[in-house]
């Protein structure tokens, strides 16, 4: 499904959705990008760099793939965010939407290595990548449908850890925990930014509520994997 041309030459994008954004809040929304994709590249680069003589094989491939899965998320947001209203935005869209689930998979991965319990670990591991791979399918085979489920998703796969909650609470550091949930519930509170689009500077909220809760998640591998092994 692609965009369409109607008769006055414009394109009719099949998907509900704000895309007359003022030069004030395009401006606010590449600076809150800018910053995120800077304070990732940063601190990935350390969390992998000091990781590398504190971790397993194991737990340091996690590593990797949590900072790939966090700046490929950020980077795809920038590009699509800012884009100009084109064909080729509609196509960025898809690839955005997707790129929230491998980040959520992608986030859950290190902690998950951190569990006593290997069979339990790797059961998880498949079962939260196998729904984010459904995610990002349907994001991009499907685009434009099931979107408001798709929230519904993104919250139940961020969530879904609290089901192992006293698992977790044995197997992590209370700190690394605490950052965790604390992130889940910047995330969270975010979301009613991202579907309040009539606000003057949604999108800059929105991205200065995902900057936020990644960075408390990236403290949060900082501390289990470095910081808590000093």
């Amino acid at each position: 499904m692609a965009p369409r041309k109607n008769d006055r030459n414009e394109i009719d994008i099949p998907f509900a959705g704000r895309f007359s954004f003022s030069r004030a809040e395009l401006i606010a929304d590449g600076v809150v990008h800018v910053v995120g994709i800077v304070l990732a590249v940063a601190a990935g680069a350390a969390l992998l760099g000091f990781a590398a003589y504190r971790t397993q094989a194991g737990e340091y491939v996690a590593a990797i793939f949590y900072v790939a899965s966090l700046l490929t998320a950020l980077s795809i947001s920038c590009a699509y965010n800012l884009w100009p209203h084109t064909p080729a935005k509609w196509i960025l869209r898809r690839f955005d939407h997707a790129a929230i689930y491998v980040l959520i998979a992608g986030t859950y991965t290190p902690f998950l290595t951190q569990l006593d319990d290997a069979a339990t670990a790797g059961t998880l591991l498949v079962l939260i990548w196998s729904a984010a791979a459904a995610g990002v399918a349907i994001k991009l085979f499907l685009p434009g449908r099931f979107d408001r489920l798709a929230i519904a998703f993104y919250l139940a796969l961020g969530w879904s850890g609290a089901a192992i909650f006293s698992t977790l609470l044995q197997d992590l550091p209370s700190t690394t925990l605490w950052l965790i949930v604390a992130g889940g519930i910047v995330y969270s509170t975010g979301v009613v930014f991202f579907v309040w689009q009539r606000l003057k500077f949604q999108t800059a909220i929105w991205h200065g509520f995902v900057v936020t809760g990644a960075s408390l998640h990236l403290a949060a591998v900082l501390d289990t994997l470095v910081i808590n092994r000093l």
